[in-house]
């Protein structure tokens, strides 16, 4: 059994630089399908320096198509039974590749969730191996003294040689904060403790998701109407279809943030609205409230909190007096007009 990593990268090139390094590095050698998605910065020349260090195999779009076509992209150019998909701002312990093929190996059926980590001293970085700023942050650099401004950088170096130097320095989730750590523990723990959660498909991870390519090709990948939970839509069907999202035990990769925020899929709902035309289910369209429930704010009133994965399962087929509907739009109405509040 072989494995390919499809990594979608746009705009990164210093990061993805740091990724092709970690693939390199990995104790079992992958097909590495690399998707230049419309980049218009040296990109193409990181990829020229791992010609020959790596089973690679290059796709260039002209201009970006997004997140879901490029996993496509990549996805249709694979050669091996495994897929794993990766961002190029990303990197993977050097057993990722290992522990996802031998969980594939014990599972038939597996849709694999690895643990997703972040690095957040590299958000005010534009190079991480050089500490180079981020536009806007060079006089906040300016002022660190030169062994504090050392710290930052994540080098090569340290990938190949001193990986566990960069796990020292990584946190779970995938992006800084109370709430996306509090999804991640919710997530892993469903992962591991409710194995039967019918909404399971809700704790696939849009990184370091790995799949047999004969179910991705079945379901049809990715829905490329939808680029924020475009993976949780793509496990929904694959899931329907008979595999089984499991975690997958030490499999680890590391964002390299490089942005104080993130895509808040609160505020930008087109993914909503076309995930509930596919598939018009009450879970759906309570992942907002869900989500909602993490923040330590008053969005969601102390009863109609959803705090876990088998809540959101219960609350998705209870006839429960909470008026969800209503909820749903207090969660939503600061985020969106009136008229878009009422078009799901």
């Amino acid at each position: 059994m072989h494995l390919s990593v499809v990594v979608r990268s746009r705009n990164e090139a210093d990061r993805l630089r740091l990724t092709l390094a970690s693939l390199q590095a990995q104790t079992v050698q992958p097909e590495v399908l690399v998707v230049n998605d419309g980049s218009t910065d040296h990109t193409p020349a990181v990829l020229a320096e791992v010609v020959g260090r790596l089973r690679l195999g290059i796709v260039t779009h002209p201009f970006p198509l997004g997140r879901s076509r490029a996993s496509n992209a990549g996805a249709a150019c694979a050669s091996s039974e495994i897929l794993l998909f990766l961002d190029g701002d990303t990197l993977a312990a050097p057993n990722l590749v290992e522990r996802h093929l031998a969980a594939h190996r014990d599972f038939p059926n597996l849709l694999g969730r690895g643990e997703t980590y972040h690095v957040r001293k590299t958000r005010f970085l534009k190079d991480p191996e050089s500490a180079t700023p981020q536009p806007g942050h060079e006089e906040r650099l300016a002022r660190m003294k030169p062994e504090e401004r050392d710290r930052l950088r994540v080098t090569r170096r340290q990938i190949l040689e001193d990986f566990s130097s960069v796990d020292r320095s990584a946190e779970p989730g995938v992006y800084p904060g109370t709430d996306p750590r509090r999804l991640y523990e919710l997530e892993m723990d469903a992962l591991n403790n409710h194995t039967d959660c019918p909404v399971l498909w809700a704790a696939a991870s849009g990184s370091n998701l790995s799949v047999r390519r004969d179910h991705f090709e079945k379901v049809g990948g990715f829905d490329p109407d939808i680029d924020i939970n475009e993976h949780r839509e793509l496990a929904l069907r694959l899931c329907q279809s008979g595999d089984r999202l499991r975690a997958v035990s030490g499999a680890r990769t590391y964002h390299l943030i490089h942005r104080t925020g993130w895509r808040d899929p609160l505020q930008d709902l087109d993914w909503e609205r076309t995930f509930f035309e596919r598939h018009p289910i009450a879970a759906v369209k309570l992942l907002s409230v869900f989500w909602a429930s993490l923040s330590a704010g008053d969005l969601v009133p102390p009863a109609a909190r959803i705090a876990s994965l088998p809540a959101l399962a219960a609350a998705s087929r209870s006839e429960s007096p909470i008026d969800y509907e209503e909820i749903r739009r207090q969660v939503r109405a600061p985020r969106v007009t009136a008229r878009e509040a009422t078009e799901l």
